[in-house]
C-alpha cells in the first residue's frame, strides 16, 4: 500500500487533489483507493492536511495516516510550520511546490526530494479560479512523475472524471508542464 499526505493551505484544493489522484489510480488498476480530508478547525489560508491511499489489494484500513510513504507540498511556507518529515517514512518521497532546486531544501531526514515551481506553471496558464491560483491539478503531474504510480494519461482521466471537459484541459495542460519540470534527488 502506498500513503500519500497532501498539505496545503484552506481554499488550496488539498481536498479535490487527494480525490483526483484516487481516480486516476483507480482508473490505472490498483483495486484499493481512499481519498479523506482531516478535519480540524479549517479556514481558507489555515495548514491543513488530506491524504490518499493506493494499493494493489482492497484497503480495509481507514484511519488517519501517520507516516506516509509520500507527502506532496502545496505550499512551500508549511516548511517552516509543519513537521513534513515528521509525516514521511524514512526513504520516503516529499514533493514541494517551490522555486527552489532539491539540493536547496532543508529537511532532516533522508527522502527523496522532488521539486516544481507549480505557481509559475499556474501563472502561465492563467490556471485561475474566482482569482485564485490554481496549483492543485498541475502538482499531480509532479506526483505522476516522481512517484511514478499513475501515469499522466490516468491523471487526465482522473481530470475528466471530476471537471468540466474545458477544465480539465486547462488543467491538464498545467499538470504535463509541471511533469516536464519536475526535478527529483535524494536528500541525506
Amino acid at each position: 500500500m502506498h500513503e500519500i499526505i497532501w498539505h496545503g493551505r484552506g481554499g488550496q484544493g488539498v481536498v479535490v487533489a487527494a480525490q483526483i489522484l484516487a481516480e486516476a489510480a483507480y482508473i490505472q488498476g490498483f483495486k484499493g483507493v481512499t481519498s479523506a480530508p482531516t478535519f480540524g478547525p479549517e479556514r481558507r489560508g489555515a495548514p491543513l492536511m488530506a491524504s490518499t491511499r493506493i494499493s494493489d489489494e482492497p484497503i480495509r484500513t481507514f484511519s488517519q495516516i501517520e507516516s506516509a510513504d509520500i507527502a506532496v507540498v502545496l505550499d512551500e511556507s508549511l516548511m517552516g510550520i509543519v513537521d513534513i518529515g515528521g509525516n514521511v517514512k524514512d526513504g520516503g518521497l516529499i514533493i514541494i511546490n517551490t522555486a527552489l532546486s532539491p539540493e536547496q531544501i532543508k529537511i532532516e531526514g533522508r527522502f527523496e526530494i522532488a521539486t516544481v515551481d507549480a505557481t509559475g506553471i499556474a501563472l502561465k496558464h492563467n490556471l485561475t479560479r474566482g482569482g485564485a491560483l490554481i496549483i492543485n491539478t498541475p502538482l499531480l503531474g509532479a506526483f505522476a512523475k516522481a512517484s511514478g504510480l499513475v501515469s499522466m494519461e490516468n491523471i487526465e482521466k482522473g481530470l475528466v472524471s471530476k471537471l468540466s471537459a474545458d477544465a480539465a484541459s486547462l488543467n491538464f495542460s498545467a499538470a504535463k508542464a509541471t511533469f516536464d519540470e519536475t526535478v527529483i534527488k535524494k536528500i541525506g
